[in-house]
């Protein structure tokens, strides 16, 4: 498993094209995945674009995936500030094949909280439904994560989680059709419960809009 970290040229057209539309920018991405004559293939990587509160700042994206891409088929001359670096090895960095049941890790999540409503997914809005989202995601992806005890109420413990930048992703398909998905940011801590569920989340992502730059579940050890 690799991680990339691309640091993007903000004064670049292609990318300010890219940022403004999320499928867009993985489309980019997929040419370095992908040549002509063989189609980006669903699951080859996962990405996420790193927020700033500088706006002059370089634009930073990490792409996640088990087979090392060719930056050169981008074929945008500005779109990197810089040539990429050799990517990290997560497998080793995390001790991936070493995980064991209760271990625990800080984690960074963007992703889709929502339900699924007469055929049409729905965004959740509401602060307790998007906690109570990302517990049911624990539950089916073999991790749940850390309590706080309430001062308030004895009885009742809140997740060791923050939750922030909402915000409505867009983007534009070949077709004109518009794509319109909602997301947030998850920052907490998780501990493992089930090694080998754990271990496929890793590589296969959580929820829905990956083509948009969600689902990428960044992992931090806690010594």
């Amino acid at each position: 498993m690799l991680l990339h970290k691309l640091n993007l040229n903000h004064l670049s057209r292609e990318v300010r094209r890219d940022l403004a539309s999320p499928y867009e920018l993985h489309s980019t991405l997929c040419r370095a995945f992908s040549t002509a004559e063989k189609k980006c293939q669903a699951g080859t990587f996962l990405w996420r674009l790193e927020t700033s509160k500088n706006k002059n700042s370089h634009p930073i994206l990490l792409v996640q995936s088990t087979v090392l891409p060719d930056w050169s088929r981008i074929e945008l001359k500005d779109w990197f500030e810089e040539i990429p670096d050799k990517p990290l090895n997560l497998t080793s960095l995390l001790s991936l094949e070493n995980i064991q049941k209760n271990q625990r890790f800080r984690f960074r999540l963007r992703a889709n909280p929502s339900i699924c409503r007469k055929g049409k997914r729905q965004g959740l809005f509401n602060l307790v439904d998007q906690e109570k989202w990302i517990a049911s995601k624990g539950i089916l992806h073999g991790f749940k994560l850390s309590e706080l005890p309430s001062f308030a109420m004895e009885d009742r413990h809140d997740l060791d989680l923050m939750i922030s930048e909402d915000q409505m992703l867009r983007g534009l398909q070949r077709s004109g059709h518009e794509i319109k998905i909602y997301s947030v940011l998850f920052d907490g801590i998780l501990t493992v419960t089930d090694k080998d569920k754990f271990l496929s989340v890793i590589k296969s992502g959580i929820g829905h809009g990956k083509m948009m730059g969600l689902g990428l579940l960044s992992l931090a050890p806690i010594r």
